[in-house]
């Protein structure tokens, strides 16, 4: 085990006995058997450590996420999605407080896959005609509530007793922002053209069609996300 390894190795023990996300420089060199200076020049800080301890510990959660074939109803994968991840948080109380932690000035990449991999769900979502509002404001607020409900039984236990919570608040949040899929627009649905325009610029993104150029194309795009945001 080279030294970056037994650094991250110490660092990840450590924070998972801490009382809170978080572990002392001196702890991990201590741990690891390394000097300050070897931890530094790996690292370049303890923000850098710590971001990459988190995204040593979401490694599995998100080869699991990679690795999952999409369904035939993108809705239900949003949903599995939720669970998986809120699952996760409850098993991994100290990486999951850590990895949105404000403290945290490196951004984890872990995080930035995590968002990706979400909106490319709400991509397949907006292409089947599901989804009501563009992708990345629909990413945006699902990513939000997953991660406020996470944070929050993590940090407020008491507060969140029900164990049909987060069950709860994922339905409520999908259900304002997808549609069942047999339904259809009309005339006097208001949602029909930003649906319809949400779903042909999902398409767009996902299959370039020779008849424009690229800037043709840009362009389309552009008109169809204001048009979908309504």
């Amino acid at each position: 085990m080279d030294a970056r390894e037994k650094i991250l190795e110490a660092a990840t023990n450590l924070l998972a006995k801490a009382p809170a996300a978080d572990v002392s420089t001196r702890a991990v060199c201590d741990a690891a058997g390394v000097g300050a200076p070897m931890l530094y020049r790996l690292f370049g800080d303890k923000a850098g450590l710590l971001a990459a301890v988190v995204d040593r510990g979401f490694e599995e959660y998100l080869t699991s996420k990679r690795a999952a074939r999409p369904s035939d109803d993108p809705v239900a994968d949003l949903r599995s999605g939720w669970d998986n991840h809120m699952r996760f948080a409850l098993e991994h109380p100290n990486h999951y407080r850590l990895m949105y932690s404000p403290e945290l000035t490196v951004p984890p990449a872990a995080a930035q896959e995590a968002h990706a991999l979400l909106h490319g769900i709400l991509e397949r979502c907006a292409a089947a005609g599901r989804l009501t509002v563009p992708p990345a404001l629909a990413t945006q607020m699902i990513m939000s509530a997953n991660v406020g409900a996470a944070l929050s039984m993590l940090t407020r236990p008491e507060q969140y007793a029900d164990p049909q919570f987060s069950e709860r608040l994922r339905d409520a949040v999908l259900a304002s922002l997808t549609r069942p899929a047999e339904a259809g627009g009309s005339r006097e649905d208001e949602s029909a053209v930003p649906v319809a325009a949400a779903t042909l610029a999902a398409r767009l993104r996902a299959e370039q069609s020779p008849r424009f150029t690229p800037a043709e194309s840009a362009l389309l795009e552009q008109w169809l996300d204001k048009l979908s945001a309504g």
